[in-house]
């Protein structure tokens, strides 16, 4: 089973760009097995449908705007993208992600298993860097991004 973590967001706008920092971070604290590719999807929005394409098994990170305290984690599943039931907004590029899936979905090249992981922001100003909350947050997602992964089946490994 091909499994590619999508990690969306702009890393000029601090916590906007969680999705990336996500991708950075398990990149450099865990090895992967070759059938699970981490993807820094920045964002390209309907520009990379192919990789969505590509997996069979796709767990997209970004922020959500949403009511509840910075550094909440929610979990959407493909059908609450597809119906339109996400009771939050997505980061700013929500289009590009909602259109990349209904892309795939329309050419019959839609994963079946899409999950999307949302952190609520702390802060949307201009920088690189997450605010502090997220920055705290991140080794939580990371940590059930690879309990996932090693639930499918996949060995994922700690660096030393």
């Amino acid at each position: 089973m091909r499994t590619l973590i999508f990690g969306a967001g702009n890393l000029i706008l601090t916590d906007e760009g969680f999705g990336v920092h996500c991708i950075n971070h398990l990149e450099e604290n865990y090895v992967f097995p070759p059938e699970v590719e981490l993807y820094d999807g920045g964002t390209l929005g309907i520009m990379v449908t192919h990789k969505i394409e590509e997996a069979d098994r796709v767990i997209l990170v970004d922020t959500v705007e949403t009511a509840g305290n910075p550094g909440e984690v929610f979990r959407f599943e493909k059908e609450d993208i597809m119906l339109n039931r996400l009771p939050v907004k997505l980061s700013p590029h929500q289009i590009g992600i909602q259109e990349m899936l209904f892309i795939s979905e329309m050419r019959g090249a839609c994963p079946d298993r899409i999950s999307l992981l949302g952190v609520i922001p702390s802060s949307l100003d201009p920088g690189s860097d997450l605010s502090p909350v997220l920055s705290e947050c991140l080794p939580r997602v990371a940590g059930l991004i690879v309990g996932e992964l090693r639930s499918l089946g996949h060995e994922v490994h700690a660096r030393n």
